[in-house]
């Protein structure tokens, strides 16, 4: 990784109404918007020539069985996002294994693809917390994941900001962790969700583009609600609702500007590289 890295585009197909700790989906569901608007980011990834990695909701596929292969026939990497969009801290060992292998049998029978990746819901995985998952992981055969984010509150600021090993009983799992801006009072979430929408694009490219001389993947996130502005939100109060929609201007003004500027490639891909170079 010591040469200049191409960027990734990481997709978590949820739905608007999809936020950890909100349990109750009901008539929501009725107004589901994923199909909608993962569709517009497949027409703008096509117009751009890019592809990117998707981290499919188990319970969305199951919902939507036309939306996987939709995504595989335009040429994109599909991995696992869970079955649930709860939080793995609280589904525990057992549970969590059993999301993973319910999302994994869905997907393969939907598209014939097994997931090699992994991302928890709100990067809910830890290495002093949750531990005996990355052992999960490897032991099912994933060979990446990208749930470790150097952010404060939601992750480890202190945490690595380049892809890195984490070697388990059962052999290595590659982590990429999400784009984030260091600054002299800890590092921004440019990479994604409102911060993606929130920084001024300068921000964004400068950041990539250092990540790139590095040698290092910027990875970033978007949701499809993202480039659905019109969508419905929760009532989650100000603070929790800002984080989960920001400003909701569309992402994709700006993703197109960004595929413009930059090579992008798939997690699977850099997975593979360095795995065979390793």
């Amino acid at each position: 990784m010591s040469h200049a890295a191409p960027a990734v585009i990481t997709v978590d197909v949820e739905d608007w109404y999809h936020v950890c700790g909100i349990t109750e989906v009901g008539s929501r569901q009725a107004h589901d918007r994923v199909q909608y608007a993962t569709g517009l980011l497949l027409q703008l990834l096509k117009n751009c020539g890019v592809t990117a990695t998707f981290f499919m909701l188990g319970e969305v596929m199951d919902r939507y069985p036309d939306l996987a292969p939709a995504i595989v026939d335009n040429g994109h990497e599909l991995a696992s996002h869970g079955w649930s969009h709860q939080l793995v801290t609280g589904l525990g060992p057992q549970r969590f294994q059993e999301e993973l292998e319910q999302t994994a049998a869905l997907m393969l029978a939907q598209t014939g693809v097994r997931p090699y990746g992994f991302r928890a819901p709100r990067w809910s995985l830890s290495r002093t917390e949750t531990p005996w998952a990355f052992e999960q992981l490897s032991a099912l055969g994933y060979s990446y994941d990208s749930s470790l984010t150097p952010l404060a509150l939601i992750g480890d600021p202190d945490g690595p900001r380049s892809p890195h090993r984490i070697d388990t009983a059962f052999g290595p799992l590659w982590e990429l962790p999400p784009l984030v801006t260091p600054t002299w009072f800890g590092n921004l979430p440019a990479g994604g969700g409102w911060g993606f929408r929130f920084f001024p694009y300068w921000l964004i490219s400068r950041t990539m583009q250092q990540y790139a001389t590095a040698g290092w993947p910027a990875v970033l996130f978007v949701h499809p609600r993202e480039l659905d502005p019109q969508g419905p939100r929760l009532p989650l109060g100000l603070l929790r609702e800002f984080v989960t929609y920001g400003t909701r201007s569309s992402s994709a003004d700006r993703l197109n500007r960004l595929m413009q500027r930059f090579s992008f490639t798939t997690m699977g891909v850099l997975v593979a590289s360095w795995q065979s170079a390793s």
